[in-house]
């Protein structure tokens, strides 16, 4: 019992921890999307942009070495040896891709359409946080969960309180005080921005240093060969899944007419954000309840247990969508505070529906996870990625970002019923379908018709609302009543 107490305390720190930086993308858009904090829709677009590159450069200088750092700390006697030969490589690619990046800044900038002043500031955060991926992987190994979670909160904490100086109360301040004055510069949000993560991250690194002082310089060259290869299939699932998440802002830009492209980006990504409730509920639900799917996996007919779970996570995940497509105008005024990006609120329910359908993909992948068939993951996501990107070619020109949505929503949706079907094929669940897709399709409908033919027409939006929520309740009464009885 006290195993499983410790258990779930980590969980939780960890998932807290894991959250946090999600939601730092989430408090910062007030900021952002404020009128006179960044000078128009667009820079929002430019710093949106960057971001969907780090997602995808951070995820290769990582190369699943984070991933192979866990199984080869728990599988080999030497322990000393492993921390040494990842540590020592993750520092030598880094310093090698950030040498390699300096040297072609020009045609980075070039083949990215981003000014090269914010790409040598994106190259020292990449650095950086790249220099730090085996620290945390290190204390997570042996069980740092409060160190860990402090460091991860620091870094979160200072970026974000770096942002509203720069951003606003330096603005204010230069213009009564001519010393403040003489280090505040114009139309220079966007470097204040990366300024804010690059300083951050630069004190991350400062605190985790110890574990380079107290590593072991041992590397095995052939201990490498087999860390980097079992690796491999998770920097190709981490790379397809970034460009489920992110690419479609690079798309836009690409794609769309250059005098629109980032205004309509800015536009996308800031109204994206409301969907990110959606993304927490399903992070935090799959951070507390993983432990649980390997802990009970060879415990006697565990598929009935998965199967519940499920279904719980589908309702609780089906009214909270019909909730912030209910009141998404209400909402909006708070996460997007200028009226100039709200044309993008169109894409609100189908983003929200499309995560829905993630988090339900997140909970049916517990059948490769349970039976070592984790390359499964990998063929899911990459078929995911290819449709990301032949529908955004398709519909963008034709639809602009409401395109991309689509795109988005019909990925995550076929990646869904792809890990069902071959997840009933290798290790079947007796999930009961017919509940859940009810739960989902009615809830989306609903959503549909709230939000697309009566928007803010809040009688008829709060009472599909309160109908489902009876819905549930008659059809889940008995498990409630088992939960309330439960101790």
């Amino acid at each position: 019992m006290s195993g499983l107490k410790s258990l779930f305390k980590q969980t939780f720190i960890y998932g807290l921890a894991t959250v946090l930086p999600r939601m730092l993308s989430f408090l910062l858009v007030p900021l952002y999307t404020t009128k006179g904090v960044l000078s128009s829709v667009a820079e929002y677009g430019k710093v949106s942009i960057i971001f969907s590159w780090f997602v995808i450069f951070n995820v290769l200088l990582a190369y699943g070495m984070e991933t192979a750092f866990f199984r080869f700390f728990n599988k080999e006697d030497d322990q000393d040896k492993v921390v040494g030969t990842s540590g020592i490589a993750l520092v030598f690619s880094s310093f090698a891709f950030f040498a390699l990046a300096l040297l072609f800044q020009n045609q980075i900038a070039e083949f990215t359409n981003i000014n090269v002043e914010f790409i040598r500031l994106v190259i020292w955060i990449l650095l950086l946080d790249a220099l730090v991926i085996i620290p945390f992987a290190w204390l997570r190994a042996n069980s740092r969960s409060m160190t860990y979670a402090i460091v991860k909160i620091m870094n979160v904490a200072v970026n974000l309180g770096l942002n509203v100086f720069f951003l606003i109360y330096l603005k204010k301040w230069a213009v009564n005080n001519d010393f403040i004055a003489g280090f505040y510069r114009t139309n220079f949000e966007i470097n204040y921005i990366f300024i804010s993560n690059l300083v951050a991250s630069a004190l991350t690194l400062i605190l985790m240093s110890r574990f380079y002082l107290k590593m072991q310089y041992r590397f095995d060259k052939q201990l490498f060969k087999q860390m980097f290869w079992y690796a491999f299939p998770v920097l190709i699932a981490g790379l397809a899944f970034s460009i489920n998440e992110t690419f479609d802002r690079i798309l836009l830009d690409y794609l769309l007419p250059d005098n629109i492209a980032e205004t309509k980006v800015g536009m996308y990504s800031a109204c994206y954000k409301i969907a990110i409730f959606m993304t927490l509920f399903a992070t935090a639900y799959r951070l507390g309840i993983e432990p649980y799917f390997f802990s009970h996996a060879k415990t006697e007919n565990p598929q009935k247990n998965y199967a519940l779970i499920l279904e719980f996570f589908v309702a609780f995940g089906s009214i909270m969508l019909l909730t912030v497509v209910v009141f998404a105008d209400v909402l909006k005024p708070y996460i997007v505070r200028s009226e100039a990006y709200w044309e993008a609120m169109w894409i609100v329910p189908l983003i929200l529906i499309a995560n829905l359908c993630l988090g339900i993909y997140h909970n049916l992948s517990v059948w490769y996870k349970v039976t070592d068939r984790t390359k499964y993951g990998a063929y899911i996501s990459v078929f995911g990625a290819f449709i990301t990107l032949g529908l955004n070619f398709l519909l963008i020109p034709i639809m602009e970002y409401r395109g991309s949505a689509i795109a988005t929503l019909v990925a995550y949706a076929s990646m869904m019923v792809a890990s069902y079907y071959y997840g009933q094929k290798y290790y079947p669940i007796p999930y009961n379908l017919k509940k859940m897709a009810l739960y989902l399709v009615l809830s989306s409908a609903f959503s549909i018709v709230s939000f697309y033919v009566y928007r803010e027409n809040y009688v008829v939006g709060i009472s599909l609302l309160m109908i489902f929520l009876l819905l549930v309740v008659r059809i889940e009464k008995n498990q409630i009543k088992h939960l309330l009885k439960t101790k």
